[in-house]
C-alpha cells in the first residue's frame, strides 16, 4: 500500500517561499545582462528584417571621422546634393574668443567630408536660398552672452554724439575714456566713428541734427558704485575748446544686469560649386536670429533678430537686392516679430506668419498668426489656434502638396525658458477666403524642437524633439527627449508611428530630405546630461533615416531631361517606367536652424506619359514655385520615388 504524501502546512509554505524569492531574485540579478544582451539582440534583429523596414523604416548610424565632427547648429542641402554643415563657434565661448569657426561639407553619395573656411561667427544667423542656388547667410554672432553673477564691472550702451558739421567723422578707439558729473570713468568696449553732424533747412532757419554712433562701456571700477538709472551726459576725457562741447556721450542706464547675445551684420553668399563663402554688402542692422524669407520678385526680406548689444530690434526690417547683392532699409516694412519668426510664401504671394518661433521676444507683442500683404504692408491675423501662448519652439510646414497651401503648426512651448509645452498640432487653409486655424491630431506627447520634414510620397516625417525645455526635466523625469519618429499624411490627417532613432535631439537640431529620398538628422544641446543635474554635451552624431518606401522594391527611373524648365510650361524627362509613374513632384531644398525651415516645399506637376518617358508641368503661380533650384523626384504608383535630378526652375 503506497504511503499518502501529507499536504505541507501553511507555515511550512510561507517558511519555503521566503526562502525561494531571494535566490530568484538572485538568478535575474546575475542573468541580468544576458537578459539584455538577448533583448538587444533580438531588437536588432527585428528592425532589420525587410518586413519590419517595409512598414516602419530603417536608421543608421553615419561614421563621421572625428575631426569633421562639429556642433551643427544649421543646415542646407546643396544643388550638388551635399549637405553644408554650420556650426560657427557652435555655442562654444571658447571657440568665440579664440576665432575658432567651422564649417563642414558632407557629401552623402561618398560619405566624405571636408572642412570649409568659415570668415566670421555664423553662429545663430538666418539663411535662405537664392533664384542661382547659393545659399544666402547673414547675421550670426558678434558677442557672447554674459550672465549676471558674471559681471563685476557695471556696463550699458551708450550714445557718443557729435554736433559739430564741419569736422567730419571722429573715431574713438576702444578704450576711450568718458567721465560722468559724479567722477566715474566708464570705458568703450569697441572702437566708435561718430559720423558729422547734419544741417538742414527748414524756410529760413537752418538747424543742425547731431550724428550719434552707439557703443558698449564698461565702468573703470568693479561693484554698484558705478550704476546709473537716470539719463545722464558724459564727457570724453582728453577733448578741449570746440571738441570738448561738440562730442559726448549719452546713457540711459549702466546696470549688472544679464548682457544678451550681440548681433553681427555680415552676409555671404555660399557658392556651392566653388563650395566658399563670397562676401556681399553688409546687412543695414545687426542681426542674431533673424529669418531670411523669399520675398515676391525674388529679392529676400530679413526680419526681427537682436542687435549688437542684445536688444530686439523693434520691427525695423531690410531687403537683400539679389541683382546687387546689397541689402538695403525697408521702412515701408516695419512689423515686429519675436525671433526667428516662421514665414512661408504664399500662392498669392504674401507672406504668412505661421506663429512659430524661437527663442526672443515679447510674450505678446508680433506672435499672431497672420497673412502680411508686403505689396501693402498689411497684416490680417488669422485666428483660432490653440494654446497661442505656445508657439515658442514649436515646428511648422507647409503641408505637401504646396497647391494645397495648408500650413500645420506642431507642439511648442511656453515663452522663454519655461518647462511647460503642448501636444497641440493645428492647420490653417489659406484658400479660405478668411482663414482660421482648426485642430489637428495631437502628437503623442508634448513636444518642444521638433523636426519636420516634406517627403516626395506627400507625407511629413516628424522625429525628436523633448517636452521639457532643452530636453531638461518635465513631469519628474531628469530628461525629456523624445526618441520617436512618426510620418503624417495630410490626406488623412493622421499621425502614424515608424522606426525610432538612438539619438535625443532637442535644442539646436535639424533634419532635412537628401536628393536620395533619404532623412538626415543631426545636432542637439540639451541643458543637462542624462543624470539631470550636470552640464549637458552637444551631440555630435548624426543618424540617417530611410523611409519605407525605400523597401518596397525597385525604384523608377528618372534619365535625361531639361535642366532649367520655367513657370507654366511643360518638360520631358526619360525613363523606362513611365506605365508606372503616378506623380512628380519638385522639392525645393532644406535650409534648417531652430526648427524653422521655410523653405522647403513639394510642388505638385502635371504628369502626361509619353513613348520612353513623361512630361511634366510647371505650375504657373511664381508664389507657389519662387525661383530656384528643385528636387525633380518621379513617383510611381506604390508611391516610391525615383533619385531626385536636380533642376532649375527659372
Amino acid at each position: 500500500m503506497t504511503a499518502r504524501r501529507q499536504r505541507p502546512t501553511l507555515t511550512r509554505r510561507v517558511l519555503t517561499m521566503l526562502v525561494t524569492l531571494p535566490l530568484m531574485a538572485a538568478v535575474v540579478v546575475v542573468n541580468r545582462p544576458i537578459v539584455g544582451f538577448a533583448a538587444e539582440r533580438y531588437h536588432e534583429f527585428t528592425i532589420n528584417r525587410l518586413s519590419y523596414k517595409q512598414r516602419f523604416g530603417h536608421w543608421s548610424m553615419l561614421h563621421v571621422p572625428g575631426k569633421f565632427k562639429v556642433n551643427a547648429i544649421h543646415a542646407a542641402l546643396l544643388r550638388t546634393g551635399k549637405v553644408l554643415i554650420i556650426a560657427g563657434s557652435g555655442n562654444d565661448r571658447e571657440n568665440f574668443e579664440a576665432g575658432t569657426f567651422r564649417t563642414v561639407l558632407w557629401d552623402p553619395r561618398t560619405d566624405t567630408f571636408r572642412d570649409v573656411p568659415t570668415p566670421t561667427d555664423l553662429f545663430c544667423a538666418g539663411h535662405t536660398f537664392l533664384p542661382n542656388g547659393n545659399l544666402l547667410v547673414a547675421g550670426g554672432t558678434k558677442s557672447y552672452e554674459v550672465l549676471e553673477a558674471d559681471i563685476t564691472n557695471a556696463a550699458g550702451v551708450m550714445k557718443i554724439k557729435n554736433e559739430s558739421p564741419d569736422s567730419g567723422p571722429r573715431t574713438f578707439g576702444k578704450g576711450t575714456r568718458l567721465l560722468g558729473a559724479n567722477g566715474r570713468v566708464y570705458l568703450t568696449r569697441a572702437e566708435v566713428t561718430v559720423p558729422a553732424a547734419t544741417k538742414m533747412t527748414h524756410g529760413n532757419r537752418t538747424m543742425v541734427h547731431a550724428g550719434e554712433a552707439e557703443v558698449w562701456v564698461d565702468a573703470l571700477d568693479a561693484g554698484d558704485g558705478a550704476l546709473v538709472t537716470e539719463p545722464g551726459q558724459y564727457a570724453i576725457e582728453g577733448l578741449g575748446g570746440d571738441d570738448a562741447r561738440n562730442l559726448y556721450g549719452i546713457a540711459e542706464k549702466i546696470t549688472r544686469e544679464k548682457q544678451e547675445y550681440g548681433g553681427d551684420k555680415t552676409s555671404y553668399e555660399f557658392d556651392p560649386i566653388a563650395e566658399r563663402y563670397v562676401r556681399t554688402g553688409d546687412m543695414v542692422e545687426h542681426r542674431w536670429y533673424p529669418t531670411l524669407a523669399t520675398m515676391p520678385g525674388g529679392d529676400i526680406l530679413a526680419v526681427s533678430g537682436l542687435d549688437e548689444f542684445g536688444r530686439m530690434l523693434p520691427g525695423v526690417n531690410e531687403r537683400y537686392q539679389v541683382a546687387k547683392r546689397q541689402w538695403t532699409p525697408a521702412p515701408e516694412l516695419r512689423r515686429v516679430f519675436p525671433t526667428y519668426p516662421a514665414l512661408f510664401l504664399t500662392e498669392d504671394e504674401k507672406l504668412f506668419f505661421s506663429g512659430s518661433n524661437a527663442g526672443y521676444g515679447s510674450d505678446t507683442e508680433g506672435r499672431a498668426p497672420g497673412l502680411w500683404d508686403v505689396a501693402k504692408n498689411e497684416f490680417t491675423t488669422v485666428p483660432g489656434l490653440e494654446d497661442p501662448g505656445m508657439t515658442e519652439t514649436s515646428a511648422s510646414v507647409l503641408l505637401p502638396p504646396a497647391q494645397d497651401q495648408k500650413v500645420m503648426i506642431l507642439g511648442g512651448g511656453a515663452v522663454g525658458d519655461s518647462p511647460v509645452s503642448t501636444a497641440r498640432t493645428a492647420i490653417a487653409d489659406l484658400d479660405d477666403g478668411e482663414p482660421r486655424y482648426r485642430p489637428g491630431p495631437d502628437l503623442p506627447a508634448p513636444t518642444r524642437y521638433l523636426n519636420t520634414v516634406v517627403l516626395p510620397d506627400d507625407t511629413v516625417f516628424t522625429s525628436g524633439g523633448s517636452s521639457g525645455y532643452r530636453g531638461g526635466p518635465y513631469q519628474g523625469r531628469a530628461r525629456s527627449d523624445l526618441l520617436t519618429a512618426h510620418l503624417y499624411d495630410p490626406r488623412r490627417e493622421e499621425f502614424r508611428e515608424v522606426a525610432a532613432p538612438d539619438v535625443g535631439r532637442n535644442y539646436h537640431s535639424e533634419a532635412l530630405l537628401l536628393a536620395d529620398g533619404r532623412v538626415v538628422t543631426m545636432g542637439s544641446d540639451p541643458i543637462y546630461d542624462t543624470t539631470g543635474t550636470n552640464p549637458g554635451r552637444f551631440e555630435q552624431r548624426i543618424e540617417i533615416y530611410s523611409p519605407p518606401y525605400l523597401f518596397q522594391g525597385d525604384r523608377p527611373a528618372l534619365g535625361g531631361g531639361p535642366r532649367t524648365v520655367k513657370h507654366g510650361r511643360t518638360a520631358p524627362y526619360a525613363t523606362g517606367d513611365a506605365d508606372r509613374i503616378a506623380a512628380a513632384r519638385l522639392v525645393r531644398p532644406s535650409a534648417v536652424t531652430h526648427g524653422t525651415d521655410v523653405d522647403q516645399r513639394s510642388v505638385e506637376l502635371g504628369v502626361r506619359r509619353t513613348p520612353g518617358g513623361v512630361t511634366v508641368t510647371i505650375p504657373e503661380e511664381p508664389g507657389l514655385v519662387p525661383s530656384g533650384w528643385y528636387m525633380l523626384f518621379l513617383i510611381d504608383d506604390k508611391g516610391v520615388p525615383s533619385r531626385a535630378r536636380w533642376v532649375r526652375v527659372a
